[in-house]
């Protein structure tokens, strides 16, 4: 970025939202007044970047005219390196300003994973999976809230349904959505083959009730004795939950919790994220085709991912980026990668925002 845009138009907009949450009738209505405040903290963080790269510019010059000074010229030499990168990240913060952030970023997830191709070995990767995103949600200081699970007879997972609760956590979990490819010698295989399996991962912003209305008379709502691990108060009572959506043909079932209640209030927070997720796929489906090439699909049936165990290595596919370092990736050291992805999508999003 040689030169700033012209950020008239944030400036004019800044003062429009001051003067909107100065009028305290705009609290009537929590979730407006949350996004105004949020956009507001977002354009004035962008106005400050603006004049941190104006002033990382002047200061720049300033050295650059003191470098041949005999008493500050080295002095001015060694400021210079250091300014030009602090400019360099104020460039990016300036630019990734500009792009119009994504309405779920700030929302809660619901996060499904299921096993794929592979048997056992399958459902023991998608418990790989469930851990480590679970280290990553602690490294965040997120919580994680079981909402169903179909475990396997060998302890691993045939699907495990699971939200995740913090701040920027659909911003940064977005971007795991897709088929996850894993190579290893499984602990069954008696010759030492690698094996190849998969697991789906698929991530919903959750839904708030005035994103999705629910009418009772399109709900078939079901219940029964909840199965598998879980204690016998939990296999012995009608605790499971089964919701249809009808008009959808939507079904979710849940039984992680032996009340009832609890698992049909469960039950319908993923029915409503997965109405939503389908609502604003239907509505990403009328953008035109150069768009949703620029940006990706983010459809789960494309495979994202392979964690190859004998070259104990990550490869992205979608960025083409390779960690050496599977066993941290398992802990849930993620923040390369989630930072590279980011990065990558916001590049895309900048170019077809400027076009």
């Amino acid at each position: 970025m040689n030169a700033l845009p012209n950020l008239d138009r944030f400036r004019k907009r800044a003062a429009d939202l001051e003067a909107e949450l100065s009028n305290p009738a705009v609290f009537a209505d929590q979730r407006r007044a949350g996004d105004l405040a949020r956009e507001l903290q977002r354009v004035r963080k962008l106005l400050t970047d603006a004049d941190r790269w104006q002033s990382l510019q002047k200061q720049i010059a300033e050295n650059q005219q003191l470098v041949t000074d005999p008493e500050l010229g080295e002095l001015a030499k060694s400021e210079l390196e250091t300014l030009r990168h602090a400019l360099e990240c104020a460039d990016r913060d300036v630019q990734l300003g500009l792009v119009p952030p994504d309405s779920n970023d700030s929302r809660n997830t619901i996060i499904e994973i299921r096993a794929g191709t592979g048997g056992d070995e399958a459902a023991l990767f998608g418990a790989d999976l469930f851990r480590m995103y679970s280290k990553y949600a602690d490294a965040q200081d997120w919580k994680i809230e079981v909402m169903d699970t179909n475990p396997s007879d060998r302890g691993g997972f045939k699907e495990i349904i699971f939200s995740v609760i913090g701040q920027d956590v659909y911003k940064k979990m977005r971007y795991e959505s897709g088929v996850h490819r894993v190579q290893r010698v499984p602990e069954t295989e008696a010759q030492g083959r690698i094996h190849t399996s998969t697991a789906t991962v698929a991530v919903l912003p959750e839904a708030e009730d005035v994103d999705i209305q629910l009418k009772p008379e399109d709900l078939d709502i079901s219940v029964c004795r909840a199965g598998g691990p879980g204690g016998q108060g939990v296999n012995t009572t009608d605790s499971a939950v089964r919701i249809v959506h009808k008009p959808t043909g939507v079904t979710v079932r849940c039984a992680d919790e032996r009340s009832q209640l609890k698992n049909k209030n469960k039950a319908m927070r993923v029915l409503r994220s997965r109405l939503l997720a389908h609502k604003q796929e239907q509505e990403a489906a009328k953008m035109t085709a150069a768009r949703r090439d620029q940006v990706g699909t983010g459809d789960r049936s494309e495979k994202i991912r392979t964690y190859n165990f004998p070259q104990n290595r990550m490869t992205d596919h979608r960025i083409n980026l390779t960690i050496q370092n599977l066993p941290a990736i398992l802990e849930g050291d993620l923040a390369e990668l989630i930072e590279a992805l980011m990065t990558d999508d916001y590049n895309k999003r900048l170019v077809a925002s400027s076009s």
